[in-house]
């Protein structure tokens, strides 16, 4: 009967370390930009789009590919290649817009392709080496060895943009 209740003990300190794990971690929409994997907040992503007609804007950065109209809402639309100085890409069947809410503005980020949510431990993301040229990615965290997710500043996307 002891090593009954001692099992019955250990699941109970597994249970509770599992409840302490969740809290601990956030979720992230990863998405595909020029071959790199990319993550924004969970929590800042209003909605993914895949049908969209985007109005182009005269006198804007070249980043901004223009506005959409989002149920009444107008949303300016950022091409993540472009502002992280990567060569532009048409649109696929794949490209899709992710609308964020970020601080009560909304704004959404042309992507190559939305992959899925992912759970992460925030002390496994790594700051970004000093000399690296990815000025709008706060952080990264390898999967594996041939996989690596830049984590996007989205607060600084805002800024820099508007």
């Amino acid at each position: 009967m002891t090593d009954e209740f001692n099992e019955e003990m250990d699941i109970e300190k597994v249970k509770a370390l599992n409840v302490e794990i969740k809290e601990d971690t956030k979720k992230f929409l990863t998405f595909l930009s020029d071959g790199l994997t990319f993550a924004v907040d969970a929590g800042y992503v209003s909605e993914i789009i895949t049908n969209y007609t985007i109005t182009v804007l005269p006198h804007v950065p070249s980043f901004i590919k223009g506005i959409i109209n989002l149920r009444g809402q107008i949303i300016p639309i950022i091409d993540i290649r472009e502002r992280m100085h990567k060569p532009m890409l048409e649109n696929t069947e794949s490209s899709c817009i992710i609308v964020l809410d970020i601080n009560s503005v909304s704004i959404g980020i042309f992507v190559d392709t939305v992959s899925h949510v992912v759970d992460v431990y925030e002390s496994n993301i790594s700051p970004m080496p000093p000399n690296s040229s990815q000025e709008l990615v706060k952080g990264m965290m390898s999967l594996s060895k041939e996989m690596v997710i830049l984590f996007l500043d989205c607060e600084l996307l805002i800024q820099e943009s508007m």
